[in-house]
């Protein structure tokens, strides 16, 4: 199973957002420590988020970052991806493992420490957690978590933990110090003037 970077940059693919602008800013910073995420949004067909994905793997090569797939695990075996992340309303952790085998990076989502037990015993290898603050990247989200949260998580299992939702250089320290292994971002780099440098940033941050 490959190493887990600990920054992870998940694609924004609303309208006006461009993932690989983004994308080619973060990479030779980043390297190894990144680990992009293809999400695109519900209304987007299969050919899109495979047309996304097989570029992402692509440009994730030459640097050694991993490239994984949300939701879509047809999609993450049809480009070999390094693997993919299952939310709630997706397959089952046992049903992703399963479909993506047993070497494959696998992520699932987690609240709370019981979810999280659960996930990884049926087969995560990592959990992202969160949110962790409000954020508008993403609709119908429950209420913020805090560091408190990702704590308790990071407490009862024995995989990395990838604090998600609202996340900023300046609050990487707080989510560190509760257990974090790593941080996932969306806005916080589709969103910045300059995403090289808000990148090196959370490097900064992350390495602290």
């Amino acid at each position: 199973m490959p190493s887990l970077g600990r920054l992870h940059l998940i694609t924004d693919t609303r309208p006006g957002r461009d993932p690989l602008a983004v994308l080619r800013a973060a990479l030779p910073l980043a390297r190894a420590e990144l680990v992009v995420q293809v999400r695109v949004t519900d209304d987007a067909t299969d050919r899109e988020a495979y047309e996304l994905a097989r570029e992402v793997v692509a440009r994730c090569r030459p640097y050694g970052a991993t490239c994984l797939v949300n939701d879509r695990l047809h999609v993450a075996l049809a480009v070999a991806a390094a693997g993919g992340h299952v939310g709630a309303d997706d397959l089952p952790v046992p049903a992703a493992r399963r479909v993506l085998g047993p070497t494959a990076v696998l992520g699932a989502t987690a609240r709370e420490p019981g979810t999280a037990v659960a996930a990884v015993a049926a087969g995560a290898s990592y959990l992202g957690v969160g949110p962790c603050h409000a954020t508008d990247t993403k609709s119908g989200l429950p209420d913020p978590i805090g560091p408190a949260g990702v704590r308790a998580v990071a407490a009862a299992v024995p995989v990395p933990v990838i604090a998600i939702g609202g996340v900023t250089a300046a609050s990487v320290p707080a989510l560190r110090a509760a257990g974090a292994y790593g941080v996932a971002v969306v806005g916080a780099l589709s969103g910045a003037a300059d995403p090289a440098a808000t990148t090196a940033a959370l490097l900064r941050a992350l390495a602290c």
